[in-house]
């Protein structure tokens, strides 16, 4: 109980201090950044507004006060739980990013389990065959796509897919000009497919490389000479020891992209125009918008924690040699002890 309660207290602490830095470093490149907030504020309109009027915005939103002045009120609203009001959606931060992390999550859910899948299958059958026509192929396709920007690879994709062939909408999450009570589940799914497919091949490289060379090893391994020495056939093998080998550590870098999947979508939903919360990122960025900046940037690093989290754990659940070296430690009485 102690060791749990120093781990979380250990982790509770890390998670604070990031926060705080990520806090401090995007407040310091919006208020450095050259973007006029009033101008991004008002839009097209910004010609017809009078000095008097830019100066009562300026007062409204407090633009006129120090830059710390802003840091520490919006710190002291944080802690009584009001993110404040977006300068673009003129909507309460909370509001916006429970709206948009829906969607989100939805197309990172599917990209995550669409990566994994795919990504492990890749590595069984290229680590199986190692220095086989399927490897290499498989081994090109992995370094071409983990050395391609994701946006690239996502401008390709919309144009192939979408302008060329035509088999994918041009973008957004829905058809345009349609009420959403009349918006099916078909409809929904067929403007998910390929932003989720797109950005699932950004994480399958990694996560087939790596397995690919755990199942090398594993090949290669005293237990899988011993059950070749019993008769047991190549293909018994490869479907029945290996995968418990390969897969754990392939489970726990699955968890652990939580990083790079929430990266990738900022820049897949941009390309795509999703409305999700990586959109809604890069404009309050490119407008000026501090609190729906911040917001999403505390949201965001809530994330990726949360992944790391969770890959420590299904870690733990899956190895049982991890779980009884933490209990033989527990138990483990110091040297010189009384006890």
């Amino acid at each position: 109980m102690k060791n749990a309660l120093r781990i979380f207290a250990g982790r509770a602490l890390r998670l604070a201090t990031l926060l705080v830095a990520l806090v401090l470093f995007s407040f310091l490149l919006v208020s450095r950044s050259p973007i006029d907030p009033v101008r991004a504020y008002v839009g097209a309109d910004m010609n017809l507004v009078s000095p008097e009027q830019r100066q009562q915005i300026e007062e409204y939103w407090g633009l006129n006060d120090p830059a710390t002045t802003r840091l520490l009120r919006w710190c002291s609203a944080i802690l009584r739980g009001d993110f404040g009001t977006s300068m673009i959606y003129r909507r309460p931060v909370l509001e916006v990013i429970g709206e948009r992390f829906l969607a989100s999550l939805l197309l990172m859910m599917t990209a995550w389990a669409l990566s994994g899948v795919i990504g492990m299958a890749l590595g069984l059958l290229a680590g199986a065959r190692s220095g086989g026509a399927l490897d290499r192929g498989v081994r090109w396709y992995c370094f071409t796509i983990a050395s391609t920007p994701a946006f690239w690879l996502a401008i390709l994709m919309l144009m192939l897919f979408s302008v060329w062939l035509g088999w994918a909408p041009i973008g957004l999450a829905v058809p345009a000009g349609v009420e959403a009570s009349r918006v099916s589940i078909f409809d929904r799914l067929h403007h998910l497919i390929l932003p989720a497919f797109t950005l699932s091949m950004l994480g399958v490289a990694n996560i087939a490389l790596f397995t690919r060379q755990k199942v090398v090893e594993a090949m290669n391994s005293e237990y899988v000479l011993f059950a070749r020495a019993k008769g047991e056939s190549e293909r018994y093998i490869i479907l029945r020891h290996v995968p418990r080998n390969a897969a754990l550590p392939a489970i726990t870098l699955l968890f652990a992209s939580f990083s790079e999947l929430f990266g990738g979508s900022v820049l897949v939903e941009t390309v795509f125009t999703y409305p999700g919360l990586g959109q809604a990122t890069v404009q309050s960025a490119l407008r000026g918008d501090v609190p729906l900046l911040l917001g999403t940037v505390i949201f965001g690093a809530l994330f990726v924690f949360a992944g790391n989290l969770m890959a420590d754990a299904v870690y733990l659940f899956i190895d049982p040699r991890i779980r009884e070296a933490k209990r033989g430690k527990a138990r483990e009485v110091p040297h010189g002890s009384l006890a």
